[in-house]
């Protein structure tokens, strides 16, 4: 898989892996999955996004958002792998957290923002297990927060 290829078709390209935020790894693997700490969605060293869905945040401002961590969640896979996809079997799952207003029920929605650019990126291997969780507050005021298992060889 070239990854960076179909990510330059899409008019963009893996950013530097994130560094963790506190004590904690980007990624652990464990036999042949790959867990990936939790990403916000960092552009250039800042969220850009914070605050919660829907009153700070649109959804389609948190689907951004997400599609953002997701990307940021690819570099660190890329960085795990040491830059070899040829690694990469498939995503497995994807855990979206949305800091959401106490009425807000869409968080499935949001959610949609990581998975459907996954699935467009990379194929029938992006699809992939979900759960998307509201919350009231997510580390440094970020309106979404995507964690991810992916299975190596």
């Amino acid at each position: 898989m070239d990854i960076h290829a179909k990510l330059n078709d899409m008019g963009l390209k893996l950013p530097p892996a994130p560094k963790p935020g506190a004590v904690y790894v980007p990624a652990v693997q464990a036999g042949d999955l790959v867990i990936v700490a939790g990403q916000v969605p960092f552009v250039e060293g800042k969220v850009v996004q914070t605050g919660p869905v829907p009153s700070a945040t649109s959804i389609a401002e948190a689907q951004a958002a997400a599609r953002v961590c997701a990307l940021n969640g690819l570099a660190v896979i890329d960085q795990h792998l040491g830059g070899d996809w040829s690694r990469f079997v498939r995503l497995v799952r994807l855990g979206v957290f949305v800091n959401s207003d106490d009425a807000f029920t869409e968080q499935h929605i949001v959610g949609n923002g990581a998975s459907q650019f996954l699935v467009d990126l990379l194929g029938e291997v992006g699809q992939h297990a979900r759960a998307a969780i509201g919350v009231n507050t997510l580390p440094l005021g970020s309106s979404v927060e995507v964690e991810m298992m992916a299975q190596v060889r």
